[in-house]
């Protein structure tokens, strides 16, 4: 199953929730969000600086993780940026594959 990274930055009243249901509540409401779709949470991390969340989310497809996005955008309490993770399997053939590119200027 493919494998996405969101990074959460919270608004005011998001970060007000986060204090009201905790960092295990967050963590709950993430991984029904991830089932609901069909996927499974693999990590949830808290984080100082610029994003506030970190989560590694096992998803069906591409359909599904915009499905996701989507739906924390929309509530208004996080921003988040969606991240396609690759294994190192996935470089392997995808650097195997014959491209027919030409760089601007040649």
């Amino acid at each position: 199953m493919p494998k996405y990274l969101f990074e959460a930055h919270y608004s005011a009243d998001g970060a007000k929730g986060l204090v009201k249901e905790g960092g295990t509540g967050r963590r709950a409401a993430i991984v029904r969000m991830a089932e609901s779709v069909g996927g499974k949470l693999d990590s949830f991390y808290f984080a100082f600086g610029g994003v506030d969340a970190y989560a590694t989310i096992d998803l069906p497809d591409n359909g599904s993780a915009a499905a996701v996005a989507l739906a924390v955008s929309q509530a208004g309490a996080v921003t988040a940026r969606t991240v396609v993770l690759l294994t190192p399997e996935e470089i392997d053939a995808a650097s195997k594959k014959a491209v027919d590119y030409r760089p601007p200027g040649h």
